[in-house]
């Protein structure tokens, strides 16, 4: 135990050297617009029970159909290219040579073989660790071996890492772990994709260090694990809002702030709760990190995790994270830049009682009417697409809003050239009836 933490002391004061002078910063060239993909965790947990519940259990089979349903049903083709794994994939012991190893009756072909097949349908795989001495479910975690993990996973062909924060000693190497596993994984040659969930677990204690965390992660989870209802989403949408003004100005190509994983397609929320999910994700600038069963998910649900417009406004190469830019009665007004001098804007109903309510708001009212110096076009996203036609700064809009339901909209100039813009004003009819 002192000698690997020696060595985790020498490759600290190595980063803390580099940052010293100015020299280096997390530029593995990834995650230049938030990631997509799917996550096994909020809906099959820590199940391994795969003689009871084969179809459902943790073990190679479900990441392979995961896999063949995003190639084949859409998924990869509007950007969902991460199959990732979490907690529980892992044998309870190290191999001979500390290496981690996969559990061998639910993994028997192995990581790497595993790897193989997703790459094999055009996607990349993600896997999971941990920080401290064990995983969140009690699994060998990294602690002491950051180095040699990291190339284990390069080795095996990974292409995210999602790094877990249980069971650390104390907060200094918290801290450590966390840039040391970066470290590593940049020293190992591979493109993998960093994702922390160091600040979630400084907040109790101290507050993070934002700039820090950038320079070693590509996107960052400040709040707890997200649930399946309305509460949860509620909760996280809540939290960024609240922080916005120290969390959404560090945000940007290469590093995000992640609100966690989408549960669109599961059992506690409502068609409107979802829609509001999805729109607000897109605001925030958000990882799009389904996790549902993707094998038999409701069409309506995958039309909207599909819904090309939408990830077009979560994906835009400006990078600008949303804000919430207004608060009236039950009404949320959201706001986030977009390239080509558009804006898209989100109208959140907080009401859980009643009817739909209306929301009504001069053009000039939406950010000093920046878009609209002369005319703009207005296009409804959700819930239903609708072109809203070309308006002037005292133009006045309406909307009505369900209860927990959300409209997303955006406002271009009339004159921007935006892809954004222009596929959705000339998309394909059929397609915009579905969406």
């Amino acid at each position: 135990m002192e000698s690997r933490l020696s060595g985790s002391l020498v490759a600290l004061f190595i980063s803390l050297l580099w940052l010293g002078q100015g020299g280096w910063s997390l530029d593995n060239g990834l995650a230049r617009t938030p990631i997509m993909g799917w996550l096994h965790w909020e809906r099959f947990l820590c199940n391994v029970n795969c003689q009871e519940d084969p179809h459902n259990c943790i073990s190679e089979q479900l990441y392979m159909q995961m896999a063949d349903v995003m190639a084949a049903e859409g998924w990869k083709d509007v950007g969902y290219n991460y199959v990732c794994i979490d907690d529980c994939w892992l044998a309870h012991t190290r191999d001979a040579d500390h290496r981690l190893q996969p559990d061998p009756k639910r993994f028997p072909s192995g990581i790497k073989w595993l790897a193989d097949y997703v790459h094999s349908k055009g996607l990349k795989l993600g896997i999971y660790q941990d920080v401290g001495t064990h995983t969140c479910a009690g699994y060998p975690g990294s602690y002491g071996y950051y180095e040699l993990d990291a190339q284990t996973f390069a080795d095996w062909g990974v292409d995210l890492l999602k790094f877990d924060g249980c069971n650390f000693i104390n907060l200094d190497l918290l801290i450590e772990g966390y840039m040391n596993m970066s470290l590593a994984l940049n020293q190992t040659g591979r493109d993998i994709a960093y994702s922390c969930e160091w600040p979630f677990y400084l907040w109790p204690f101290t507050k993070p260090n934002y700039t820090e965390i950038r320079k070693y992660c590509n996107h960052w989870r400040n709040h707890g694990d997200i649930d399946d209802s309305w509460g949860s989403v509620k909760n996280i949408i809540d939290w960024t809002a609240l922080h916005q003004g120290l969390i959404a100005p560090i945000a940007g190509p290469g590093g995000w702030n992640d609100p966690d994983m989408l549960v669109i397609g599961n059992f506690g929320l409502s068609k409107d709760q979802q829609v509001t999910q999805m729109a607000l994700w897109a605001i925030m600038a958000a990882p799009l990190l389904m996790s549902n069963d993707l094998r038999n998910i409701d069409p309506d649900a995958k039309a909207l995790l599909q819904n090309r417009y939408i990830i077009a406004i979560n994906q835009d190469p400006l990078g600008i994270q949303g804000r919430r830019v207004s608060q009236l009665f039950n009404f949320e007004l959201w706001s986030r830049p977009l390239t080509g001098g558009g804006f898209a804007y989100a109208v959140l109903n907080r009401a859980e009682i009643g009817g739909p309510q209306k929301f009504s708001i001069i053009i000039f009212g939406l950010d000093d009417g920046k878009a609209c110096q002369e005319e703009c076009l207005v296009t409804q996203i959700l819930p239903a697409f609708q072109f809203r036609g070309i308006h002037v700064l005292t133009s006045l809009l309406d909307f009505w809003v369900n209860p927990t339901g959300t409209v997303l909209f955006t406002v271009f100039p009339h004159s921007t050239d935006s892809s954004l813009k222009v596929g959705t004003l000339k998309g394909n009819k059929e397609q915009r009836s579905r969406l």
